[in-house]
């Protein structure tokens, strides 16, 4: 199917461009340009005179049901309907443009700098535990492996963290705020080659054998992109609307309203 001409004299159409009308209301190109917009990503990937038909009859429909709301008048729920929605986009617009502002390259560069590439290196280890409901049980396995019992037989045989206990309690390379506080300070202090003494978390106790510490490699710029302008979106947004609000006059004459009223959709019949 061809795409319609929209040309209504020798001009270039624009967004005011006149595209159909109902009952003499008109609906113009700009329109079918924002409806498309408004498509979700694989519907906006659809052959552009697919779209346009779908879109012009679209625009048409909601014209003609738009009419038959507004003959009978718009109501209080309609009109507070529109304002929000309104309001929610222009403030939305607001916010990208905060964000589109806040998150450039050389944002996103310094703020690599200074978490990553000029922070002191990171540690990470590599370690076993056995997790078990009683200090006693625990001093126990401690006596055996100083006695010379094979660590990786009695995570298997004793763990009840049966995630790790298969693989002999080995928990692979994790870096420092991944594991609870009372585990990690205990896997910082230890020495590798040794086993704890017992620790005590919220999950019970645990006897921990650190095999190996290294440094932790940096991740590159790329790898914590998202990471990083999320923080930045983050720390702008904050920022604008502090001093939006700041600056504004603003006054809550609502907050002595109870708020269950909230709940109340009888009001906006009213």
């Amino acid at each position: 199917m061809a795409v319609p001409s929209l040309a209504q004299d020798d001009a270039a159409p624009t967004a005011d461009t006149v595209v159909a009308t109902v009952n003499g209301t008109e609906i113009t190109l700009g329109e079918l340009i924002i409806l498309r917009e408004k498509l979700p990503p694989q519907y906006q990937a659809l052959p552009d005179d697919m779209l346009f038909t779908g879109l012009m009859d679209q625009a048409i429909q909601q014209a003609a049901l738009e009419q038959s709301v507004a003959a009978a008048g718009t109501t209080k729920r309609d009109e507070l309907w529109m304002r929000t929605d309104a309001r929610s986009y222009l403030a939305g617009k607001a916010l990208q443009e905060i964000v589109d502002a806040a998150v450039t390259d050389e944002a996103l560069q310094a703020a690599y700098d200074a978490k990553y590439a000029n922070a002191p290196a990171s540690k990470e280890y590599s370690a076993q535990h056995i997790l078990v409901d009683s200090e006693e049980k625990a001093k126990e396995l401690k006596a055996q492996i100083d006695g010379g019992a094979d660590f990786a037989e009695l995570a298997k045989a004793n763990s009840s963290d049966t995630g790790s206990a298969v693989n002999g309690g080995d928990l692979g390379w994790f870096g420092l705020g991944m594991m609870v506080a009372p585990f990690e300070a205990a896997v910082v202090a230890a020495t590798p080659g040794t086993v704890t003494d017992p620790v005590q978390t919220d999950f019970g106790w645990h006897l921990i054998k650190v095999n190996e510490v290294r440094d932790a490699t940096k991740p590159t710029i790329d790898e914590v992109r998202e990471e990083l302008a999320a923080e930045i979106e983050q720390t702008a947004v904050e920022a604008k609307l502090a001093e939006l609000t700041g600056a504004a006059e603003i006054t809550r004459p609502g907050e002595g309203i109870d708020p269950a009223l909230l709940r109340d959709a009888t009001l906006l019949d009213q």
